[in-house]
């Protein structure tokens, strides 16, 4: 069987028979994978869920956030708005007054996104436990590395 460049990239033409991407049309599969990808974004969800108590502007956004840069800030207040998640209204006042609000669509996203974080925010200690112990087994000393690649090599 001929392989093709989209079948190596992971897009096929044909639907899955079974998990997740089975219910939808394969016409669909790449917007669904592009819009959990924005809805699954750690700034995107975090942006969502500050913007539970209404509007705010651009400065109570970046202050609610910890970590957020400006220009990651403005990413996705961008992305989040070209998909309809949120709006953003100008006020033509000195200074200028810009204010971002869930849209309804936004709206059904919220709970879905917060509960994700209350899930991290419950986990975490287990979460980092995990890494600990995964990362102390596969973790080898020099000496152990240095034999394991001598075994390789022929003189």
């Amino acid at each position: 069987m001929e392989t093709t460049a989209r079948q190596v990239t992971g897009e096929t033409d044909i639907a899955a028979v079974s998990g997740p991407c089975a219910r939808w049309p394969a016409e669909n599969r790449e917007i669904i994978r592009q819009i959990l990808d924005r809805a699954g974004d750690k700034w995107s969800t975090l942006v969502i869920a500050a913007l539970d108590d209404g509007p705010l502007r651009y400065t109570d956004l970046l202050r609610r956030i910890p970590g957020i840069s400006q220009r990651m800030l403005t990413l996705t207040l961008r992305h989040l708005h070209r998909d309809g998640l949120i709006s953003r209204t100008a006020y033509a006042e000195v200074p200028p007054r810009v204010e971002y609000v869930l849209t309804p669509l936004g709206l059904t996203l919220h709970d879905i996104v917060v509960s994700l974080i209350d899930w991290a925010g419950i986990h975490h200690d287990e979460i980092r436990e995990n890494r600990a112990r995964f990362d102390a087994a596969t973790r080898r000393s020099p000496a152990e590395r240095d034999a394991r690649g001598r075994r390789g090599r022929t003189s």
